[in-house]
């Protein structure tokens, strides 16, 4: 509730008033029921009476209908509130292992899809459920305290019965195994299910294999069991439900009884008496009902939101530096005694890693998968920090230099770059720094240059737009570094850069890459020797160290890891086309 007039003052303001206005009406209307028995048992002018009770009829017809387009209004607000709360919440932690830690995975999921109908009802819907609970509530509230001018302990008796069934009947107004090993498991299967089905990277394969069925059904399977946990967990148990009914009949009973007694002497009149009943019955608003229910449909998100915003920026944040440089690393860059591991992992990725990169050398990084190659590219971005040792530029660590300012003299083109579904100008330069001649510039040392004008949208789901093959997308990406290169950039970063493209088209692009950033520091990670072997010098990592490094030739000499490495992709070359191998490796 404290998120409402910071989602939206004015309708924040119109919903509580329209609240209170709704919650008022019921006892309202019983009293002008009330006063118009009376005129007309007096015979008194039966005008005011009567326009006062249709008053009241018709705000009871009127309200409501406004109340849920202001609730609507309010939920969607209130959902834009804590989706930018969100947003904020994930990319403001200068590091990113906030993403990727198991703790916060649920809370994610629940922030992240909450309006999407998959966890619950989306606010705009839960906000009238909410809405009628607490009408419901503050009608039987204030009848309760009107019918003190019938009898004092009248209220005591009947809304005490009522306001009992809260407690009694409390275990089903909350989904109390919300969290539980079973319940997040279930709610995460069926989310990625979802997913799945819906996005449209995956419907090819579910096409080819024939899977929309087993899809189907495992959405489903696992949505049943979410139901059948939610449904068990908030079940109305059976002694609970049988006090209340005793407790609530007993206190009607009584109180209905003494009024019976009143009027069968006298000493309660007939427009008191339809008052009072009135009133009596409007108590019963007060009892449980899906008001519970529908705060905590609506809190989860919020709940899960404000714990992200603390937790994420208590695992995402990393030690920000006061060294602010505009000129390019001049001496080295070195890796002093290197080790790492992931935050949520148990493995060591990286171990006592020392390496060091000349200024204005380019360096070549192989080895098997999982030797560590892409950590250490998320350590040089300042992604992570070491869990030991350093990272040091021109002799000064890494974490001394402002985030903002290394991070302008670093690109990068990692395995999993963006596609943005944006023009194509965006895409190579997103913050919107480079002119219209760099774009082109970069395009055309990527070998992009003619695939479509800066101004057409790369998706089909905007009219005009276009898609483009993988092996496009990857020179986009590769334009993107450049120009970031040509705007200032003193490193070049490129993991995997080229692996969608074929072996010429990625040994002429990389040449044209060493070319644009000959007088700057280039790390390259690869797999295929084509385009290692251009570098000045090769690191050869395995386990999370350093095994070999130095020149193409010179680690071909040494007959160690690398030449058994070249000579065995090498022979896949020669055994398939001898004249293609001699071209890409030689």
């Amino acid at each position: 509730m404290m998120l409402l007039h910071r989602a939206h003052l004015s309708l924040a303001v119109a919903w509580w008033l329209l609240l209170i206005g709704r919650g008022l009406l019921p006892a309202l209307l019983a009293v002008a029921m009330g006063t118009l028995i009376g005129a007309v048992e007096r015979q008194s002018d039966l005008l005011e009476p009567l326009i006062l009770l249709g008053s009241f009829f018709v705000l009871v017809q009127v309200l409501p209908p406004l109340h849920l387009v202001v609730s609507k209004n309010l939920g969607d607000h209130v959902g834009c509130l804590l989706y930018d709360r969100l947003s904020e919440t994930c990319v403001r932690p200068e590091g990113m292992g906030h993403l990727e830690h198991a703790e916060v995975t649920n809370d994610l999921a629940m922030a992240r899809d909450f309006d999407l109908g998959i966890s619950g009802p989306p606010l705009s819907i839960s906000m009238d459920f909410i809405a009628s609970g607490l009408v419901e509530l503050c009608a039987g509230l204030v009848a309760c305290a009107i019918l003190a001018a019938y009898a004092w302990w009248a209220p005591l008796v009947l809304g005490g019965a009522w306001i009992s069934t809260h407690y009694l009947l409390r275990e089903s107004g909350v989904w109390r195994d919300r969290n539980t090993e079973t319940v997040r498991n279930a709610q995460r299967h069926a989310d990625y299910a979802y997913k799945i089905a819906v996005n449209p990277p995956a419907s090819k394969e579910i096409r080819l294999f024939g899977l929309a069925s087993w899809i189907v059904d495992r959405f489903r399977s696992h949505r049943r069991r979410l139901h059948d946990l939610r449904w068990e967990a908030t079940r109305l148990r059976e002694q609970p439900v049988i006090w209340s009914l005793l407790v609530v009949l007993g206190a009607n009973a009584i109180v209905f009884t003494f009024m019976a007694i009143d009027v069968a002497s006298n000493e309660l009149g007939l427009d008191r008496m339809v008052t009072f009943a009135s009133l009596a019955f409007t108590t019963s608003m007060i009892a449980f009902g899906g008001l519970s229910w529908a705060l905590d449909s609506a809190a989860a998100p919020a709940g899960a939101t404000m714990r992200l915003r603390r937790s994420m920026y208590d695992i995402g944040s990393l030690q920000n530096g006061t060294h602010a440089s505009n000129t390019q690393p001049k001496r080295d860059i070195c890796f002093r005694n290197v080790s790492f591991k992931y935050p949520t992992g148990e493995k060591t990725i990286l171990e006592d890693l020392d390496l060091s990169i000349p200024a204005g050398s380019s360096l070549a990084i192989v080895g098997q998968n999982g030797a560590g190659k892409t950590t250490l590219a998320k350590l040089l971005c300042r992604l992570y920090d070491p869990t030991k040792g350093s990272i040091e530029i021109d002799g000064m660590d890494l974490c001394d230099w402002d985030l903002t300012t290394w991070r302008s003299r670093i690109t990068a083109v990692f395995q999993d770059f963006v596609r943005y579904e944006l023009t194509l100008r965006d895409n190579v330069d997103p913050s919107g720094q480079a002119t219209d001649e760099i774009v082109l510039r970069a395009l055309e040392q990527a070998g992009a240059s003619n695939l479509t004008s800066l101004d057409t949208t790369l998706s089909k789901a905007y009219a005009n737009g276009i898609d483009l093959s993988g092996g496009q997308w990857q020179r986009i990406a590769l334009a993107r570094a450049l120009c970031a290169r040509y705007c200032g950039a003193g490193i070049v970063l490129l993991d995997e850069p080229t692996a969608q493209l074929d072996v010429r088209g990625e040994r002429e692009i990389f040449g044209r890459i060493l070319q644009e950033t000959r007088d700057i520091t280039t790390i390259l990670i690869s797999h295929r020797f084509s385009t290692v072997r251009q570098v000045d010098r090769i690191c050869v990592l395995e386990h999370g160290r350093v095994m070999e490094e130095g020149s193409h030739e010179a680690l071909m000499q040494r007959n160690g890891r690398y030449r058994t490495m070249f000579d065995l992709q090498a022979s896949r070359f020669t055994e398939g086309e001898p004249g293609l191998a001699l071209d890409v490796l030689d």
